[in-house]
């Protein structure tokens, strides 16, 4: 029983829809759902752990609307460099996550997230920032 999903180059085991961007060096993990049927740029750099679903698109208002909305929203959804989104985050439609920013594992991510900027939890929110400024401290500071 064969796959209708084309081949891709980032994980067998990854969904991956549409025709997103993706920039050089990104790492995608087994078990994603990467939807650029919106559109979907994802930056330089970036890993994107094991689970997480990455939408361009709902449907909740044509189907709660029984069909009077007839179309699929969409909106597109744009990952900066060197991202980091952790095991089973989501990132719902609309959503610009800014360079350098960490989502941690679980999150649900329904508004923008500012570069360096780390968030969790459901809904998520800030958390913390990245700071690379010194070599020897975790990346992850507050």
């Amino acid at each position: 029983m064969g796959s209708s999903l084309p081949d891709n180059p980032f994980n067998d085991h990854a969904w991956i829809v549409g025709e997103p961007e993706i920039g050089e060096g990104t790492w995608i993990g087994a078990f994603t759902v990467i939807d650029g049927s919106g559109g979907l740029t994802i930056g330089r750099g970036c890993d994107i752990a094991s689970g997480v679903h990455i939408y361009t698109h709902s449907s909740a208002k044509r189907c709660v609307s029984g069909r009077r909305h007839p179309d699929v929203e969409r909106h597109p959804v744009r990952i900066g460099d060197r991202v980091f989104i952790g095991a089973n985050a989501v990132i719902n439609m609309g959503v610009t996550v800014g360079d350098e920013a960490v989502i941690g594992a679980g999150a649900v991510v329904t508004g923008d997230v500012a570069a360096r900027t780390i968030v969790a939890g459901v809904p998520a929110r800030e958390v913390g920032t990245v700071d690379l400024s010194d070599p020897e401290r975790p990346v992850l500071g507050r």
